[in-house]
């Protein structure tokens, strides 16, 4: 209750201008009282009409009053100053260093409760009082308390930034939609987060189920281990016992036994737990690239996250599980049965028999390969079918990109792209926006004299002669191209005639191992 009184007080002694405690207190011919500098630059402000009124009940006054300090609301604010100091917030409701301040505390400031992205200010509990209350601030965007509001600000224009430029792929002000971006493609920042954030969702669910897919694997190879170790203990037990029947015989031929079953056992169960500990890592990977997808979706300024998804967007496609080909448990029993025919035959069993043992021993052998076989039709190979956008980044200044980037278009005028480090300067060409991993299919449409589809490695030149950055001229590169009703494909500068009938439209596919050391294809 107590403090309940003191926050009573506080209103009664607060200015209605700045809603903050009064400060060098006046009071009007009407009896409102406010803070000397709030009702003079409201009065400074209505000079121009030369009639001045008061803000709460607008009654008017000729000529502008001349303004006396209020003695007793001076007294009376201190009083209560003091009193607040006695009842103040706990530590942690003040703003630290790393905290958001709110921008209207005047004294001790606390910490921001929500951030206004209209007002570019950050208030507290008290300060964002209003945003509840008042009609027009109530429309106002509030996101949690952030140091970045003025990164909303145009640095050109001063306004806030509220569309998003899809040609240029930045946020930009209503000002410069009217003058430089004039003709782009633009929407607004919330659509354009919408859309993104539907893309979000489906990299989320892609990840989440290649998560899925990678833990079954790895619980198909600990099963596995365990079946290698049991198979492999139980020969050496039974080999052990029938040895033990001849041990004057062939005790050194046991011990060459045990040994040659546990290098193989050793080189099995390496085997397996390398591919367990590739998938464990990739797990691994995966559940941080999720988490930082999570984040990213959870973000509430349209901005911030149109910032950050480009960072993000280029993700990983599902590459295709592993399948376990295991065949009947029957790892070391083989070699049971050979010692058990030596032990019937003795010595010259023995002799003749060791190769059938070692043979047996390394005979052991787990299937790991990926036995889903390639599409051999297009609706096969349109189930692995991609959306592939072109990265205005990289496209060549002579390319004009259209239909939201999917369309690229030759023509005689220079295009007025920034300056971008991987952007193509000699050569007509531009690369997707997506990386190309594990199986993908997409189908081309093309028309003119002479066009290509190519795929290429995403370090590929970017400012070299064409043999450096040409696509099919090097090593990071293949290019299909169509030139006076003739195919050819060529790689590494080596071109080879394909034969086949004209068509506009091109299927492409590309089977991409995540496994392989180079950068992702584009």
């Amino acid at each position: 209750m107590a403090q309940k009184g003191v926050q009573l007080d506080r209103e009664t002694f607060s200015c209605s201008i700045c809603l903050d405690l009064l400060k060098d207190p006046v009071t009007t011919s009407c009896g409102h009282s406010y803070c000397r500098n709030c009702i003079e630059a409201h009065w400074d402000r209505e000079d121009e009409k030369n009639i001045h009124s008061c803000p709460q009940c607008r009654q008017t006054f000729t000529p502008r009053p001349v303004l006396l300090k209020s003695t007793m609301l001076v007294d009376l604010v201190e009083e209560l100053k003091k009193t607040e100091l006695q009842a103040a917030p706990a530590d942690h409701c003040y703003a630290g260093p790393e905290d958001v301040a709110c921008d209207f505390c005047t004294w001790r400031k606390l910490k921001a409760l929500k951030s206004c992205l209209q007002c570019l200010a950050s208030y507290c509990e008290r300060h964002l009082q209003p945003h509840y209350d008042v009609a027009p601030l109530k429309k106002h965007k509030l996101v949690e308390p952030s140091k970045k509001l003025q990164e909303n600000i145009c640095s050109r224009h001063d306004e806030v930034l509220k569309i998003f430029c899809r040609t240029d792929q930045q946020s930009i002000c209503v000002l410069c939609s009217m003058d430089e971006h004039k003709g782009h493609d633009t929407v607004s920042a919330a659509a354009e987060r919408t859309e993104r954030q539907r893309e979000l969702e489906v990299s989320q669910q892609n990840i989440r189920r290649r998560i899925q897919d990678r833990e079954k694997d790895v619980k198909v190879l600990q099963q596995e281990v365990e079946a290698i170790n049991h198979s492999a203990d139980k020969a050496v037990d039974d080999s052990d016992k029938v040895f033990t029947e001849l041990m004057c015989l062939i005790a050194k031929r046991s011990s060459d036994m045990k040994q040659q079953i546990r290098l193989q056992q050793e080189a099995e169960v390496s085997q397996v737990q390398e591919l367990q500990e590739s998938l464990e890592q990739e797990i691994t990977e995966l559940k941080r690239k999720d988490a930082e997808l999570e984040q990213l979706s959870n973000t509430e300024d349209h901005n911030q996250f149109l910032n950050n998804y480009t960072l993000l967007s280029g993700l990983s496609e599902s590459t295709d599980s592993f399948c376990i080909n295991i065949r009947p448990l029957r790892y070391f029993e083989d070699v049971t049965v050979a010692v058990s025919e030596v032990r019937d035959k003795l010595q010259d069993i023995l002799s003749e028999k060791w190769t059938n043992i070692s043979q047996a021993v390394t005979k052991v052998d787990v299937l790991l390969s990926n036995s889903q076989p390639e599409p051999r039709t297009r609706a096969g190979f349109l189930k692995y079918s991609r959306e592939i956008t072109m990265d205005p980044n990289t496209a060549y200044t002579q390319l004009l990109l259209s239909e939201r980037n999917r369309r690229a278009t030759l023509i005689r005028q220079q295009q007025s792209y920034s300056r971008h480090p991987e952007r193509f300067t000699n050569w007509s060409q531009v690369l997707s926006r997506e990386s190309l991993t594990g199986r993908c299919y997409w189908e081309v449409e093309w028309r003119g004299r002479g066009v290509g589809v190519a795929v290429a490695y995403k370090n590929i030149s970017r400012a070299w002669s064409p043999d450096k950055c040409g696509f099919g001229r090097n090593d990071k590169s293949w290019a299909l191209d169509w030139c006076t009703d003739k195919y050819k494909f060529t790689y590494n500068n080596i071109s080879t005639p394909v034969s086949g009938p004209l068509s506009f439209r091109v299927g492409v596919w590309c089977h991409y191992s995540t496994l392989q050391p180079n950068p992702p294809a584009q």
